[in-house]
């Protein structure tokens, strides 16, 4: 299959230099606002062609949620591999982020955590894993706004086997506060000012300097913007670029390195289910702020 035949959302690529090869994870079902089946994941050599799908993970009968099964991220750590994904619960109808572990990239994933990590009566999504620098675990989160409605990313941390959380969260920033999100008109919540937090992804420019990824709204158009930790760590202060990275229609990137030695943002677009593709994007650090290869912003 190439990139363009691939219906995906929330794309996440694992390289493995050792195989030369990258695997793709992200939401998988054909339509991803309804029943949840699983995720499957593809095997590249070169991020154009790819062999798949390949299912690595099919909810087994006693699994706590059967809807919306969304933007799955996967880590090789201390020999295993540990997926962070998104599932809407069974017991309270709220989204929350559980952890899946497998011993090969390709799976199978079992459940890891006893259910989500997240706050049971949060309605929380995208999960991602980040070791700070003693590197000790910690998950940053999206708190939906659909419940509070000024979206909110937060992060908390987690115990060393990734299979709960050991502190309450902590709120990094509000959607609202980043100069290029505007609100987002909702026709569920048409008279209301919502702002929307997606996606958020931490990592390292070349300086060493601590970004984050994460999507939201401009105009009711979905796009991706960055803000850089003032201090180096997950607490921040984050201090948001002023103008979005990508605002075509796309989002819910994540960061790599391709073999190479590009650094890569992959995210999909267009935002509409069933057009989604994964797209592949070079970018580059310049003077304290990430930008697209050759541009400031599309």
């Amino acid at each position: 299959m190439k990139s363009e035949d691939i219906q995906i959302r929330d794309p996440f690529v694992l390289p493995i230099p050792e195989e030369g090869k990258y695997y793709l994870f992200g939401s998988t079902d054909r339509n991803i606002w309804g029943p949840g089946t699983g995720f499957d994941a593809y095997v590249s050599a070169d991020l154009a062609e790819w062999a798949g799908p390949f299912p690595v993970f099919r909810p087994p009968a006693d699994f706590f949620a059967d809807t919306n099964f969304w933007a799955p991220e996967v880590y090789a750590r201390g020999g295993r591999y540990y997926m962070f994904a998104t599932f809407r619960r069974k017991d309270n109808d709220l989204l929350g982020t559980a952890v899946l572990a497998a011993d090969q990239p390709l799976g199978p994933f079992l459940p890891h955590s006893g259910g989500p990590v997240t706050p049971e009566s949060w309605s929380s999504l995208d999960g991602s894993l980040f070791e700070d620098e003693a590197g000790e675990p910690w998950m940053a989160f999206c708190h939906e706004w659909q419940q509070i409605g000024d979206g909110e990313v937060c992060a908390v941390r987690l115990g060393a086997d990734l299979r709960e959380a050991t502190g309450e969260p902590v709120t990094l920033f509000r959607a609202s506060e980043a100069p290029w999100a505007t609100p987002y008109v909702s026709p569920r919540y048409p008279d209301t000012a919502n702002y929307v937090t997606d996606g958020p992804y931490l990592f390292r420019g070349d300086s060493g300097a601590l970004y984050m990824l994460w999507a939201s709204f401009i105009d009711n158009t979905y796009a991706l913007g960055v803000a850089r930790s003032a201090s180096g760590g997950i607490a921040g202060p984050w201090h948001h670029q002023p103008e979005a990275l990508y605002r075509n229609d796309g989002g819910h990137g994540m960061v790599f390195r391709a073999f190479d030695g590009r650094l890569l943002l992959t995210i999909h677009a267009p935002n509409r289910t069933p057009d989604e593709r994964p797209l592949f994007l070079e970018i580059e650090e310049r003077d304290g702020r990430i930008a697209l290869a050759g541009r400031t912003s599309e």
